[in-house]
C-alpha cells in the first residue's frame, strides 16, 4: 500500500475518533455538557490523538527501519562481486537499488509482469536497454549478482511494506478503542491533550537540536579521517592550495590560510558596504520618516533579503564585474590598468554588500526601535535636537545591539556561496589588491564535491575540515553577537 494511502487512512481513523469520542463523552454526561471534567472537543481531540499519533510514529520507523535492514540482508548478495571487480560495496548496492526501481516501474506501466521480472536472467536479456526504455539509465551492464539482488531487494520490500501497512493501521484502531473505551465525564481529557501537545512540542525542538548533533558529527567524524591522511599543520598553516587529484605533479597541498584570506577579505569589503547603508536607512526608517514613507520604503527595502543568492551571483557576473572592468580596466580610472577580468574580490564583496544591506536595516531599526520613548523625551525636554538626540542618545544605547547585527552579518557573508562561485573566481591566492580574482572557504567546498568524488582521499575529505573550520568561525561570531544583544535587551526590561 502506498505511503500516502496509509497516512490517509490513519488521518480518516482519528477524524472517526474524535466524532466517537466527543459522542461517548456527551453520553456519559448525560448530554450535558457541565456535567464533564473538560470541554466536549478535547475528548474528540484525546481520541483523535490516541489513534493516529503511536500510527505516525510507528510509521517514521518503519520508513527509517526497514532499508537499512534490507540493505544489509541484500549487500551479502553482492559482497562477492565487490570484492572481485575491488569497487565500493555502496557504489553497486546504489545499482542493486537503481535496478529494482527500475523493474518497479516497468510493472506498474505495464511494459513487464510479475513473472516475468522473475524470468529474466542478465546473461540472456538485456536489462539496461529494458529499464533505459522506462526511465532509468544505467551507466553499465547489469550482472547476473545485481540483478539477483535487485529482485530480492524487491521482494523484502513488498513484504516490508505489506507488514508495514498491518501494524499502523492496527496499532491505529488499537489506539481507537482503547481511547474511546477511557472515555467518559470524570476523564481528564484537556490534562492528556495539554501533555500530548507538550510533548509534540518537545519532539519538534528534539529533531532540530538532533539534526544540528548529526551534522557537526558527521563533520567531526569526515575531518578526523582526513587529518589521519593529511597533516593538521599543513592545513592550518599551509600558504598554498593546490589540490591534484591525478597525483602527477607531486602531491596535494591543502593549506586553508589563502582561502580564509580570500573569505576575510570579500567578507570586509561586504561590510563596509552593507554596514553604513544599512545603518543610515535604519536611522531614516526609524527617526525621520514619517509613516506612508515608512510603510512603503521598509516593505521595498526588504525585499532585497528575499532574492535567491544565485540571482546576486548572475548580477555580479554579468552587470558588476563588466562595469568595474569598464571602469578600473585598461585605460579606465587614471589610466592604470587596475583590474584584467570581471571576477574579482570587488566583484563579489560589493554585490554581497548590497545582499546584507536589508538585513543589517531590519536588525538595526529594531534594535533602534527598542530604546525606550523616555530617553528620547527626555533628550529633547532638555533642549537637544533631534539630530542632536539621535547622535548623542539613541545611536550610543543601541550600540551594542547594532554591533550585534553586524556580526551576525559578517557571519552571514562568510557562509555565502554562489555570490562568491561567480563573482569572486577561483584562485587561491594570498593578494592585498582588490581587483584580482580569489576564492573562499565555502567555493572550495563546493568544487572539491563536485562530480565522482572518492571520499577516501584527503582531496575530497578535505571539504569536510573546511565545512568544519568555517562552522566554528560562524559559531564563533554568532554566539558573541547574540551575547552583546542579549546584554543589551537587558539593560531596558
Amino acid at each position: 500500500m502506498p505511503n500516502t494511502i496509509l497516512i490517509l487512512i490513519v488521518l480518516a481513523l482519528g477524524v472517526i475518533g474524535f466524532v466517537l469520542g466527543r459522542q461517548r463523552a456527551m453520553a456519559s454526561a448525560g448530554g450535558n455538557s457541565r456535567n464533564l471534567h473538560s470541554l466536549p472537543s478535547y475528548y474528540g481531540y484525546n481520541v483523535a490523538c490516541a489513534t493516529t499519533l503511536p500510527a505516525m510514529g510507528l510509521l517514521i520507523l518503519w520508513l527509517l527501519v526497514q532499508p537499512l535492514i534490507i540493505n544489509s540482508s541484500v549487500s551479502g548478495l553482492v559482497s562477492d562481486q565487490a570484492s572481485e571487480e575491488g569497487a565500493s560495496l555502496d557504489l553497486i548496492m546504489s545499482d542493486v537499488r537503481r535496478v529494482a526501481d527500475g523493474l518497479d516501474t516497468a510493472v506498474e506501466t505495464g511494459v513487464l509482469t510479475e513473472e516475468e521480472v522473475e524470468a529474466l536472467d542478465a546473461e540472456q536479456d538485456d536489462i539496461r536497454d529494458l529499464l533505459a526504455g522506462v526511465g532509468f539509465a544505467l551507466g553499465s551492464d547489469v550482472t547476473p549478482s545485481t540483478l539477483e539482488a535487485a529482485k530480492s531487494y524487491r521482494a523484502m520490500n513488498e513484504v516490508g511494506d505489506t507488514w508495514k501497512s498491518v501494524f499502523v493501521i492496527a496499532t491505529a484502531l488499537t489506539g481507537l478503542l482503547v481511547s474511546w473505551r477511557m472515555t467518559n465525564k470524570d476523564f481528564r481529557a484537556r490534562n492528556v491533550v495539554e501533555q500530548g501537545v507538550l510533548a509534540i512540542l518537545i519532539f519538534a525542538a528534539s529533531i532540530a537540536i538532533l539534526t544540528t548533533l548529526g551534522i557537526v558529527l558527521s563533520l567531526i567524524f569526515n575531518t578526523m579521517e582526513f587529518f589521519r591522511l593529511y597533516p593538521a599543520s599543513e592545513f592550518f598553516f599551509g600558504l598554498s592550495w593546490n589540490p591534484s587529484f591525478s597525483g602527477r605533479g607531486g602531491g596535494s597541498e591543502l593549506g586553508i590560510l589563502p582561502l580564509l584570506w580570500g573569505t576575510l577579505y570579500i567578507s570586509l569589503i561586504a561590510l563596509i558596504v552593507a554596514v553604513p547603508i544599512g545603518l543610515f536607512a535604519a536611522i531614516y526608517l526609524s527617526e525621520y520618516a514619517s509613516k506612508p514613507v515608512r510603510s512603503v520604503a521598509k516593505p521595498l527595502l526588504e525585499v532585497l533579503a528575499g532574492i535567491p543568492t544565485i540571482v546576486y551571483g548572475l548580477f555580479a557576473l554579468l552587470t558588476v564585474g563588466p562595469l568595474l572592468v569598464e571602469v578600473f580596466g585598461q585605460k579606465g580610472f587614471l589610466g592604470v590598468d587596475w583590474m584584467s577580468g570581471g571576477t574579482a574580490v570587488m566583484t563579489a564583496g560589493l554585490v554581497m554588500g548590497i545582499m546584507l544591506i536589508p538585513f543589517v536595516s531590519s536588525l538595526s531599526d529594531d534594535i533602534i526601535n527598542a530604546v525606550p520613548q523616555s530617553m528620547r523625551d527626555g533628550s529633547l525636554g532638555l533642549g537637544a535636537t533631534h539630530s542632536e538626540t539621535v547622535r548623542q542618545v539613541i545611536l550610543p544605547a543601541a550600540l551594542p545591539g547594532i554591533v550585534g547585527a553586524i556580526l551576525l552579518a559578517a557571519s552571514r557573508a562568510i557562509g555565502e556561496t554562489m555570490i562568491v562561485v561567480l563573482g569572486a573566481g577561483a584562485a587561491a591566492r594570498l593578494s592585498m589588491n582588490p581587483f584580482e580574482a580569489m576564492t573562499t572557504v565555502t567555493a572550495k567546498i563546493v568544487s572539491q564535491l563536485t562530480g565522482d568524488s572518492d571520499f577516501s582521499s584527503p582531496e575530497a575529505l578535505v571539504a569536510f575540515a573546511l565545512g568544519i573550520t568555517l562552522f566554528v568561525i560562524t559559531l564563533g561570531l554568532n554566539i558573541f553577537a547574540l551575547y552583546i544583544v542579549r546584554k543589551y535587551r537587558e539593560q531596558y526590561e
